[in-house]
């Protein structure tokens, strides 16, 4: 599906709030209600809008611990560990990536003694061959 300009403007407001009002984003647009309204019923059909979410505060994030762990898998076995890392409450992301590693799994925990378990956990998943953990210090730039 082609976006429009409005149609992008219309994902960015959403991204900073999806809860906003229908009206104070026909106003931001520069739009009517109807069309605001009619262009995202547009953008779930067509699956453009898969979902809405829950974005936590800056506040809340600040205080979980992150990190990126560059995952080795064995041969054939990446539906069995994508299973077992997906099971994982710690795990919030998954990236499929190229290179000397198979798989980027992205970790929040609420402690370095909790993300050091789900470390050793995902190294000791049937399938998963090597690790290498980067803890997150701080975030530059988040969209």
């Amino acid at each position: 599906m082609k976006l429009s300009d409005k149609d992008r403007e219309l994902l960015e407001v959403l991204r900073e709030n999806a809860r906003m009002p229908i009206a104070t984003i026909a106003n931001r647009l520069s739009l009517s209600r109807t069309t605001v309204q009619s262009r995202l019923e547009r953008l779930e059909k067509n699956g453009v809008i898969a979902g809405y979410s829950v974005r936590l505060s800056d506040e809340y994030s600040s205080g979980l611990v992150r990190a990126h762990i560059l995952i080795t898998i064995a041969p054939k076995s990446l539906s069995q560990v994508t299973s077992a890392l997906d099971r994982m409450k710690a795990v919030t992301d998954l990236h499929s990536v190229s290179g000397t590693f198979d798989l980027i799994a992205i970790i929040a925990s609420p402690s370095i003694s909790e993300l050091d378990q789900v470390i050793d956990d995902i190294g000791s998943i049937d399938g998963v061959d090597r690790t290498l953990s980067s803890i997150v210090l701080s975030t530059r730039i988040a969209r």
